[in-house]
């Protein structure tokens, strides 16, 4: 799809990657950007040269009415991008319980899920537009010392490869972003490699526009790791299985 004119919501608006996106959009030409956030104080930077393309959007993904209100609001959205995320850096069992993995399921997949079916007939009814899901190289490889975040990043994917059928009579373009960590708050809690979130908003946004309905590989490092991984999937997985978390 053409991103010149279009009007996009962004979830988790307000800090890394998301902050990215809203600038990049700005500079393709986007007619408006609902950015959306749990707290939009926290978007005060964001709003602070007063473009009136940026609409303000209160957004708990993991609250109905929220999700609801926000399909209501935000009617002539052509281009949903799923990217609010939350990672607990636990283990599945040296955690010391599983609330944290509760909640990130609840942001990272359940929260996706909602969003992506209060805003499919909207997408609908505005000429069938795009849908882009930020995923992980986690959804393709366990990581243990953030095991529970990779497993609903892995939940993730299966759930946009879902989407993505199910979305194709209507015309709706879907686009899962694998990507490693990137040099933001959450990303710098895993191991290296890490890429600029400009990297891989660049290459999220040009695959949109080139139509691209299926998963990509954001940024050279990803693509690196991702070669690996397709070479030797078993042998990259026994690399990453030595990245033990402590016991709490």
């Amino acid at each position: 799809m053409q991103l010149s004119q279009s009007v996009v919501l962004v979830t988790g608006a307000n800090r890394g990657i998301g902050r990215v996106f809203v600038a990049e959009l700005l500079k393709r030409g986007v007619s408006k950007i609902y950015v959306a956030a749990r707290d939009t104080t926290s978007l005060k930077a964001l709003l602070k040269d007063g473009d009136r393309r940026l609409v303000p959007l209160p957004l708990d993904v993991t609250d109905p009415d929220q999700v609801a209100a926000a399909a209501v609001i935000a009617s002539d959205v052509t281009l949903l991008i799923n990217n609010a995320g939350y990672a607990a850096f636990e283990g599945a069992i040296s955690a010391s319980g599983i609330d944290l993995a509760r909640e990130e399921m609840e942001v990272n997949y359940f929260g996706t899920l909602a969003l992506t079916r209060a805003f499919a007939p909207v997408l609908a009814s505005n000429g069938g537009g795009a849908l882009l899901n930020m995923l992980s190289m986690l959804s393709l490889i366990s990581l243990p010392v953030a095991a529970t975040y990779s497993a609903s990043k892995a939940a993730s994917l299966s759930l946009t490869r879902s989407v993505r059928a199910e979305l194709g009579a209507q015309g709706t373009q879907v686009v899962g972003v694998l990507a490693v960590q990137t040099e933001t708050e959450m990303g710098a809690k895993l191991p290296e490699p890490r890429m600029t979130p400009q990297e891989v908003v660049t290459d999220a946004l040009d695959a949109i526009q080139a139509g691209t309905n299926d998963e990509i590989v954001a940024g050279d490092q990803s693509r690196g790791i991702h070669a690996a991984f397709t070479a030797d999937p078993k042998g990259l997985q026994a690399k990453m299985s030595t990245r033990l978390p402590q016991r709490a």
